[in-house]
C-alpha cells in the first residue's frame, strides 16, 4: 500500500510538472515505475500465497514472479548507478556542460536500461540460470540452491552478481565519494564567506536525496544478496526458513521508502502532495455530504 501510494503520488507530480521536469528527474520517475512495477505485478501474488501457507498457480506463476523481480530490481539498481553518474558528471561540468545532459540523452539511457534488465530476466528462460521457489515456499525468484552442482548456472551466477550487483554497486560509490570529494573542495573555497551560495546549498540537498535514495535500496537488498549466495555453496537446508524469509521481505520494503525521502527533501513535491491531498479530501466530502441524500451509493463511494 505504501509503495503503490507514494509512487503514485510520485508519478502524479511528475505528470502534472511533465513540461518543468529536468531531464535527471526522468531517471527518478523511472525508479517510480520499477517500484509501482514490482508492487503491482508481484505482491498480490506473494500476499496471496501466504495466507495460502502455500505457492499458488504451480510452475507459470512461479516463473513469471521470478522474472518480474529480476527484471525490476535490475531495473532499478542499473538506475540508481546512472542517477549517480549523471549527477557526477552535472557536479563536475561547468554550467556549458550541463546542458549536453539533455531529455532524449535520458530517455535514451532510460530505453537502454529497460532492455538490459529485460535481457538478464529473459537468460534463464532460454537455459542459462534457473527460475525456482524460495526455500521458505512463498516466493520464487532465481533457484540459487541448483547453481553449486551446475557450471552454466554457476556462470550465470557469477556473471549476474559482477555486472549486475558489484559493478554497479562500486559505479555508485565511486560515483557519490567524488562528489563529496568536489563538494567538500568547493564549501573549503567558500568557508570565508557569510552567505553560502543557493546553488550550492541546493546542489548538496540533491546529492544527499541521492545518496539516500541508494543507500536504502543497497541496504534492503544487501542480506538478501548474502542469504543466497551463501545458499549457492551450501544445501538448502543449511539455513532456517526464517533466515531466508526476512531478508526477502526486507528487500521488497525498499520499494516504499523513496518517496517518503522524496517528500522529507524536495519542497515541490511536498507542495504537490497536498495539493494531491487536498483534491482528495475535497471530493470525498462533496460525495458524502453533498450526495449522501439523493445517492446512498456516492456515500460508499466517498468513503
Amino acid at each position: 500500500i505504501l509503495t503503490i501510494l507514494g509512487n503514485s503520488a510520485v508519478l502524479a507530480t511528475a505528470v502534472k510538472r511533465s513540461s518543468l521536469l529536468k531531464s535527471p528527474e526522468l531517471l527518478t520517475v523511472n525508479l517510480a515505475v520499477a517500484d509501482i512495477g514490482m508492487a503491482l505485478s508481484m505482491y498480490p501474488l506473494a500476499i496471496a500465497s501466504a495466507w495460502n501457507h502455500a505457492w499458488l498457480g504451480g510452475d507459470a506463476s512461479c516463473v513469471y514472479y521470478a522474472l518480474m523481480g529480476f527484471l525490476f530490481g535490475v531495473c532499478s539498481m542499473m538506475t540508481l548507478c546512472a542517477m549517480a553518474v549523471i549527477r557526477f558528471l552535472v557536479t563536475n561540468s561547468s554550467k556549458s556542460n550541463r546542458t549536453k545532459i539533455t531529455k532524449n540523452t535520458v530517455c535514451i539511457l532510460i530505453a537502454f536500461i529497460w532492455l538490459y534488465s529485460l535481457l538478464w530476466a529473459i537468460l534463464p528462460l532460454v537455459g542459462w540460470g534457473y527460475y525456482g521457489p524460495e526455500p521458505f515456499g512463498i516466493s520464487c525468484t532465481i533457484a540459487w540452491s541448483k547453481f553449486h552442482n551446475s557450471s552454466n548456472g554457476f556462470s550465470f551466477i557469477l556473471s549476474m552478481f559482477l555486472l549486475c550487483t558489484v559493478l554497479p554497486a562500486l559505479t555508485i560509490v565511486a560515483c557519490y565519494l567524488g562528489i563529496a570529494w568536489k563538494v567538500h573542495k568547493a564549501y573549503q573555497e567558500i568557508q570565508n564567506i557569510d552567505r553560502i551560495p543557493n546553488a550550492a546549498k541546493l546542489e548538496k540537498k540533491l546529492t544527499l536525496m541521492a545518496v539516500l535514495i541508494s543507500v536504502g535500496f543497497l541496504s534492503s537488498w544487501t542480506p538478501y544478496a548474502a542469504t543466497s549466495f551463501w545458499s549457492i555453496f551450501n544445501s538448502g537446508d543449511s539455513l532456517q526458513p526464517v533466515v531466508t524469509l526476512l531478508p526477502c521481505l526486507f528487500a521488497k520494503s525498499s520499494t516504499a521508502y523513496n518517496p517518503f525521502i522524496y517528500y522529507v527533501f524536495s519542497k515541490t513535491f511536498r507542495c504537490e502532495v497536498k495539493k494531491l491531498q487536498c483534491c482528495c479530501g475535497w471530493r470525498v466530502h462533496y460525495f458524502s455530504s453533498d450526495n449522501s441524500a439523493e445517492n446512498p451509493v456516492s456515500t460508499v463511494w466517498g468513503g
